[in-house]
């Protein structure tokens, strides 16, 4: 059983003390002895390098599989190098198909031929049909492990055939009905089984209406089936209707955490397996690409603010004001981005449906530009008394408000045709207009007046 972060913290502090003292013995004992492969990852994941390392090598062979598919992607990359081929599917036997491949495709490919050549020639075929399709879509992953029935047989014989299983597949809450060629044609609850008259066939009681998914839809096609059916499996067939194997709910709930990880860690540029305690050179090599990226939009920013550094100077209360205009555009700005992101991410965003969204989120824009605009100037006109320049920011920030809903909608939109990641580039560029927007608007409408 697994334990929470409030319990492992214990764990992990008895386990550095014992590593201090040498005493390799007990932390060899604690980590294989009463702990969940998947509280050993956690662990490992929460231990800087040197004493990870140590750790590692202390783990049991026949556990090390297990641990490696709750890695993180870094750390996992790390610890298959150190491993051969033999070593590696000593240490991955019995691992289901899907997690296997997933293990597999962090490694070069001589290393995974290598791994293939040493396996059984069913298992090999069983990995080989996974790793054939992308590990972000449906085949890759899909586990092979499947219980299938044909429909011209009874209740009874189906039940028989179930007990001839030491077990059942992990998630098995629904057989497969399939033709002699193997096209799937039905499937057949097992609480419908159970609970029906073990003479009749199984084409009398299967379901025909079920859901299935091509091997070749996106893992995020995959979880909104899920989510819109509540299934705990789904078959997975190919374009001709064949099976070709099935996906549980274990793997979706991987998809949906890996897909919130990469919306937050995105944001900053950042890689959702990271390793936490990753070297200083890893980090700041990563960090260095977007922190320059941002650089680059600051500076295009403080050339717009250049190009009216003599109204700065004439009139200093601009420098005062400057950065309200800015941030009320980036803040809304913002909103109207995360919205959108969300909405493509769930599926609701499409080609029929932008149009009204752009229309609504400028209105709300201009709506919320005139609320603000008349409070902030009546702020500047009390600060300053200038009714000049309370009506100038007035009329900047509702332009820069309309123009942040515009490219708040807009930008998730592009780049998800362009095939950029939204989550990664939109907040830069957002930024980047509303502040060039912003300063602009408010310094120019200075300018033009003063």
């Amino acid at each position: 059983m697994s334990l929470d972060h409030k319990q492992l913290q214990p764990r992990l502090d008895r386990l550095s003390e014992a590593l201090e003292s040498g005493a390799l013995d007990q932390a060899r004992r604690m980590l294989n002895r009463g702990l969940a492969p998947v509280d050993v990852a956690h662990l490992l994941e929460s231990t800087p390098p040197r004493e990870r390392n140590v750790l590692w090598e202390l783990v049991e062979p026949d556990l090390q599989g297990e641990v490696l598919q709750y890695l993180g992607d870094d750390i996992q990359s790390e610890f298959l190098s150190r491993m051969d081929a033999e070593q590696l599917v000593s240490a991955t036997e019995g691992l289901d198909v899907d997690d296997l491949a997933d293990l597999l495709q962090r490694l070069p490919n001589t290393v995974i031929h290598e791994v293939l050549q040493a396996m059984e020639t069913q298992e090999r075929q069983r990995i080989e049909t996974v790793l054939s399709y992308p590990e972000d879509t449906a085949g890759g992953l899909m586990n092979t492990d499947t219980i299938t029935i044909r429909p011209d047989i009874t209740l009874d014989v189906v039940l028989r055939y179930l007990r001839r299983h030491e077990k059942l597949p992990d998630s098995t809450d629904t057989l497969l009905v399939v033709t002699r060629r193997d096209e799937l044609i039905g499937t057949l609850p097992l609480n419908l089984l159970l609970v029906s008259d073990p003479s009749i066939l199984v084409r009398e009681v299967m379901n025909t209406d079920f859901a299935s998914v091509q091997a070749t839809a996106s893992d995020t096609d995959v979880a909104s089936l899920f989510e819109k059916f509540d299934l705990i499996s789904a078959p997975v067939v190919s374009t001709d209707g064949a099976l070709l194997g099935r996906i549980t709910i274990d793997d979706v709930v991987d998809v949906i955490r890996e897909d919130a990880e990469h919306q937050v860690m995105s944001m900053a540029g950042l890689d959702e397996d990271e390793d936490t305690f990753a070297p200083a050179w890893r980090t700041g090599r990563r960090r260095a690409v977007w922190l320059g990226i941002n650089l680059i939009a600051a500076t295009i920013v403080s050339f717009a603010i250049g190009i009216f550094e003599s109204t700065i100077q004439q009139i200093t209360a601009l420098a005062v004001l400057m950065p309200i205009v800015s941030s009320m555009g980036g803040i809304a700005g913002s909103q109207t981005l995360t919205v959108l992101i969300r909405g493509i991410a769930l599926g609701h965003v499409g080609g029929a449906n932008v149009q009204w969204l752009l229309v609504r989120e400028m209105l709300s824009g201009m709506m919320n530009g005139v609320l603000w605009a008349v409070i902030v100037a009546l702020v500047a006109i009390v600060r300053f008394d200038d009714y000049k320049l309370g009506g100038i920011i007035a009329l900047a920030m509702v332009i820069n408000l309309t123009v942040a809903a515009l490219a708040g909608t807009l930008i998730p939109v592009l780049l998800k045709r362009l095939k950029i990641d939204p989550a990664l580039s939109g907040g830069v560029l957002l930024t980047t207009i509303t502040d060039v927007v912003g300063f602009v608007a408010f310094l120019g409408l200075a300018a033009a007046f003063y």
